[in-house]
């Protein structure tokens, strides 16, 4: 029996590059799985009104989920995948993003990838990116801190390919609501990815400011929240550790009357406030983690009908 595909688009405002995007899934996305792939445009609430019709599509349908306010992308993959789940019966989800960055030829290699691992998600992997020299400096950045607060390495972002064994496990993950490869990191659901390079935007320009991109890797740092709380407090205890190590060098300068009148106990006090003040407020992070972890959260399996205002079927 032949796969059935999902391939699940978020757009806002992004019409012109959707339907330049369906006509690359058309003439680059591998004929047997197109003749069985229907695509759901998660529209966040667009604020332009579609003006021209969609391009034919060359798999089964085309429908337009509307949301009834604007929810940000990682929201609406979360609902996007909650409808599929609880509506849509296919053997594979696929998620990419609406502007053609995510190249519709890969998914013919993220299809090849699961049926080597096909219990596993499959993220494509950036291999190489097409952004300006600031994007990709800060992006470097952002790795490193995601590694070094999380302990976790993450190279991928939205587009991915889900198995149907795995569908109903995600949408009960409350964190893909708040960011979605850090969701999948965090619930441990196995996963795999898979090295392609970034295309560059069908058309438009890129809503994607200095500010979103810092609240998107913050978003991604606060799902493994727990992780990083206990990373902190640990690096605190160490270096209040270094800070009593400086204090007793400073008492045994004083001590031996190498230490400047007042200097010691000036800097003693001050090493002192700091090492309290970083362990007090660390400590009061991790217990605030461990509150929020005893609350009822979030599930998008559950909650995404709130936010669905129709469903439009095109074709």
């Amino acid at each position: 029996m032949p796969e059935n595909f999902v391939i699940i688009i978020p757009q806002y405002n992004d019409w012109e590059a959707l339907n330049l995007l369906i006509t690359k899934i058309n003439t680059d996305l591998d004929p047997t799985v197109l003749k069985n792939a229907s695509i759901l445009v998660v529209d966040d609430c667009s604020s332009i009104d579609r003006t021209k019709p969609f391009v034919p599509f060359g798999g089964k349908a085309i429908q337009v989920l509307r949301l009834y306010r604007n929810l940000g992308h990682q929201k609406a993959i979360a609902i996007g995948l909650s409808y599929v789940a609880d509506n849509i019966d296919c053997d594979k989800v696929i998620v990419m993003d609406a502007d053609g960055e995510d190249a519709p030829s890969d998914i013919n290699k993220l299809v090849a990838k699961s049926l080597e691992v096909p219990g596993k998600i499959i993220f494509a992997e950036r291999n190489k990116r097409t952004e300006n020299f600031v994007f990709r400096f800060f992006y470097v950045i952002y790795k490193y801190v995601f590694k070094l607060l999380t302990g976790k390495v993450i190279t991928f972002g939205n587009f991915s390919l889900v198995p149907k064994n795995r569908l109903q496990n995600l949408v009960r993950v409350s964190e893909i609501w708040n960011n979605y490869p850090g969701g999948i990191i965090k619930s441990r659901i196995p996963y795999d990815s898979m090295p392609t390079d970034r295309a560059t935007r069908l058309a438009g320009e890129s809503k994607m400011n200095f500010v979103s991109l810092v609240l998107h890797g913050l978003s991604a740092i606060s799902v493994l929240v727990d992780t990083t709380a206990v990373r902190i407090l640990i690096f605190s205890m160490f270096m209040s550790g270094v800070a009593v190590a400086f204090i007793c060098i400073i008492l045994f300068l004083k001590l031996i009357g190498n230490a400047t009148p007042g200097w010691a106990s000036t800097l003693g006090s001050t090493l002192i406030i700091l090492m309290l003040q970083s362990f007090l407020i660390s400590l009061f992070l991790v217990f605030m983690v461990l509150q929020y972890r005893s609350q009822q959260h979030f599930i998008p399996a559950i909650h995404y009908r709130d936010f669905v205002d129709k469903v439009d079927t095109i074709n």
